[in-house]
């Protein structure tokens, strides 16, 4: 077994310790030289493995006589760039349609809409009004209005106030969308695109859910429909990998 293959085993144990509760939240783990006795390693391999959990934000580390490698009070929010970047690598790496990755965009955003309609704030109202805005200067770029497309419906995920819903949201809206705007940028009509937005708006000020998931659903068939006339020009089958 090579040393990296060692100090993914010695980060995978000491991660299944943090998540099955063997270590507590504030824990000090023990010393490099104690872990490189337990595991019958040399220090730089532990080393290796402290990195690699420190990357995952699970440890925290702190220098001096008090110092040493503790596990990290984690929270959701700081989870959330992990995810993204996970369901990013997935997309990029995996042959999904455009189709099944839409699919599930808008299924999971639609989930929100109950709890967005009943918990919404005027700060969610005024994040979602500060992106139509945006989205409606047509000297916008490409990329802004891809942004913005993006931080508009993380407004409305957000909305539904529930950090766990927002944990697991966060690659659908912040990794899937993107993805799907690089492939159908070019054909879509940023004006209706615009009014879908101010509809699914609208109704979550008046705090209508149908209503926010009617206009979500039209949404979703628009999106697919781009999708279908992009891969018919280009004769392939739409991949939600591909288009960059």
């Amino acid at each position: 077994m090579t040393e990296q293959d060692l100090s993914a085993r010695i980060a995978g144990e000491i991660r299944d310790a943090i998540v099955s509760g063997a270590l507590i939240v504030d824990a000090r783990l023990p010393s490099e030289a104690e872990l490189a006795e337990q595991f019958g390693v040399s220090r730089p391999t532990v080393r290796e493995a402290l990195k690699r959990l420190a990357a995952q934000n699970l440890i925290r580390t702190r220098r001096g006589a008090t110092g040493g490698a503790f596990v990290r009070r984690l929270s959701f929010e700081e989870a959330q760039d992990q995810q993204v970047t996970t369901a990013t690598l997935l997309l990029s790496m995996n042959a999904v349609d455009f189709d099944t990755a839409c699919e599930a965009r808008f299924a999971l955003e639609r989930a929100c809409t109950a709890l967005a309609a009943a918990r919404r704030t005027p700060g969610h109202l005024a994040r979602m009004d500060r992106e139509l805005a945006r989205q409606g200067d047509p000297a916008l770029s490409d990329e802004a209005f891809c942004a913005s497309d993006v931080a508009f419906h993380r407004a409305l995920v957000d909305s539904a106030a529930n950090p766990v819903l927002s944990y697991q949201l966060a690659g659908a809206i912040e990794a899937i969308e993107p993805l799907m705007n690089m492939i159908i940028f070019t054909a879509r009509d940023r004006a209706r695109i615009l009014d879908l937005h101010g509809a699914i708006a609208a109704a979550l000020a008046r705090r209508d859910a149908a209503a926010m998931d009617g206009a979500l659903s039209t949404l979703e068939r628009y999106t697919c429909e781009l999708a279908a006339t992009v891969m018919a020009r280009r004769g392939a089958a739409p991949s939600a990998a591909r288009g960059r």
